[in-house]
């Protein structure tokens, strides 16, 4: 195969055909979907392709079927029939007032009121697009397809003043539910965003929507699958790693087969390194300050269990921190429960890429700092090679006590049991390691395993101020966890011991077995 232009940035599928860009075929769930019914939402992170599969719908309800030569839908779409096509989208600039908000719907309303020669007959927008709709029902004899792109991003754009946030919703909620009404003259409708405002805000006047965000047979409908990487992007595959690129970026998963971030992926392609390209487009800083605002264990993360109903609702005022999690794609699904009437979903990293980079930036808020100086991170691998526990020790001491004793008085999460081990936590997934919470033995759980370079680090914290000193060494040797991991090579057991008072490592010991 020839390799072709990567299509970064590009959100239009005429676009896309016309450089004779890499294209992965999404046309047959676009036909399912719409055989299935008539009004979806769907919530997907930033920069997954939503906007181009809200493209491809227009294109296909509008009847250009020369986009799709050689697709899917070539053959199996009725081409012709055309329908009208309102696409909106709130994706482009910053809307941070209710004026600018209905400045943007005056201007998309006035646009497609030109160009079908329609007068705008009211002032209001909520009655303007009622009265668009049924003009351009009767205008060509068919229902109109509404289609809406980030449909939340004025609200999350002030997520963080919460009053100007909820005014923009109530607008937004008010403009919506002209959807609802109008269903006599709706073919189909569609509507995607990043969040999923719960029923009794802003979808409160839109409950007839079907939330296939979560629905395994649509888990693929943005993003690639392994498939596609190995097919359509083959030419692109020489002289990468094919499990890294795997270990980097995939992971994603709606219940369904999971899938790579595209914007990854074709940075990626073009770069020819590995680097954390999406997170880096949007560093979640309201997100950090809510975690440590209400003092999340950061090494909980790994494995977390919530229900389905809370994971599909977000509300401005009452933000579930799980929710923002996995709806912002810091978190996906990894499994699930389901017991009569109630679904349970396992949450984790979705990949390395997520987890290095957002505990990077968990570990600069958890010490004061933007950002932590590389002196304090390079050398832990060139020590962990070496099994250099004393180097690590100091390392690690130098670290903590860089931490201003001015950002302790002033920040209660410092006060609480579980802050050193978040900080010991994501000081080490920062670094992109193997790493095991809560590693099951058939003694105990260790609170953590690393494994690198046919090594194994076994680490047990404690706080002197609640257990006496050492016991966390103790503890490892009591119970034996080096059993489990003596098969594949040495296994070095530390203690570490914080102390509240002295704000650092009391105790560090080591002790080695196996070989």
């Amino acid at each position: 195969m020839a390799r072709k232009q990567l299509p970064i940035g590009i959100q239009t599928l005429a676009k896309i055909r016309a450089k004779d860009c890499y294209y992965v075929d999404k046309t047959p769930i676009a036909l399912r979907l719409i055989a299935q019914g008539s009004y979806f939402f769907l919530s997907r992170p930033r920069r997954f392709g939503k906007s181009l599969f809200l493209d491809t719908l227009k294109e296909l309800f509008e009847g250009n079927r020369a986009l799709f030569e050689g697709l899917h839908a070539e053959q199996h779409w009725d081409w012709s029939v055309k329908y009208p096509v309102l696409r909106f989208s709130f994706g482009g600039g910053l809307l941070g007032s209710v004026e600018d908000l209905r400045a943007s719907l005056d201007e998309q309303l006035g646009t497609f009121e030109a160009r079908h020669g329609l007068p705008a007959e009211y002032p209001d927008a909520r009655s303007r697009f009622k009265r668009l709709i049924l003009r351009l029902a009767e205008q060509t004899g068919q229902r109109v397809v509404v289609l809406i792109d980030e449909y939340d991003k004025p609200i999350l754009d002030r997520i963080e003043d919460q009053d100007v946030a909820l005014q923009l919703r109530e607008v937004l909620k008010d403009f919506y539910c002209v959807i609802k009404d109008s269903d006599a003259h709706i073919r189909f409708a569609f509507l995607t965003g990043v969040s999923k405002f719960s029923k009794v805000s802003i979808f409160s006047g839109l409950n007839n929507l079907e939330d296939i965000t979560i629905s395994p047979e649509y888990s693929s409908i943005c993003g690639y699958t392994d498939h596609d990487v190995d097919t359509v992007f083959a030419p692109e595959l020489p002289g990468l790693d094919r499990g890294e690129i795997r270990r980097w970026y995939n992971g994603y998963s709606w219940r369904g087969e999971s899938v790579y971030n595209p914007f990854d992926v074709l940075l990626l392609f073009r770069n020819r390194q590995f680097q954390p390209y999406w997170f880096e487009t949007g560093t979640p800083t309201f997100l950090v300050k809510l975690l440590t605002r209400r003092r999340q264990f950061t090494p909980a993360l790994e494995n977390v269990f919530e229900s389905a109903t809370l994971l599909s609702s977000f509300e401005v005022d009452n933000i579930a921190t799980e929710a923002l999690l996995f709806q912002a794609g810091y978190l996906t699904i990894t499994g699930e429960r389901y017991r009569p009437g109630r679904l349970a979903l396992q949450l984790s990293y979705p990949n390395l890429e997520v987890k290095t980079s957002l505990n990077n930036s968990l570990l600069g808020a958890l010490c004061g700092a933007t950002e932590v100086p590389e002196r304090y991170i390079n050398p832990v691998y060139d020590l962990l090679e070496a099994g250099d526990l004393a180097g690590l020790q100091q390392l690690l001491h130098s670290f903590f006590a860089s931490i201003p004793h001015d950002w302790y008085r002033g920040n209660p999460i410092a006060q609480y049991e579980g802050y050193w081990a978040s900080v010991f936590y994501s000081y080490f997934a920062a670094l992109g390691l193997d790493m095991v919470l809560e590693d099951a033995t058939n003694q105990d759980r260790i609170d953590m395993a690393l494994r690198w370079l046919g090594q194994t680090w076994l680490f047990e914290f404690k706080v002197v101020e609640l257990v006496p000193e050492g016991r966390a060494i103790e503890q490892l040797q009591q119970k034996n966890y080096a059993d489990k991991y003596r098969a594949s090579g040495p296994v070095h057991l530390v203690g570490v011991e914080f102390s509240r008072e002295s704000r650092n490592i009391v105790a560090f010991d080591t002790l080695t077995v196996g070989s």
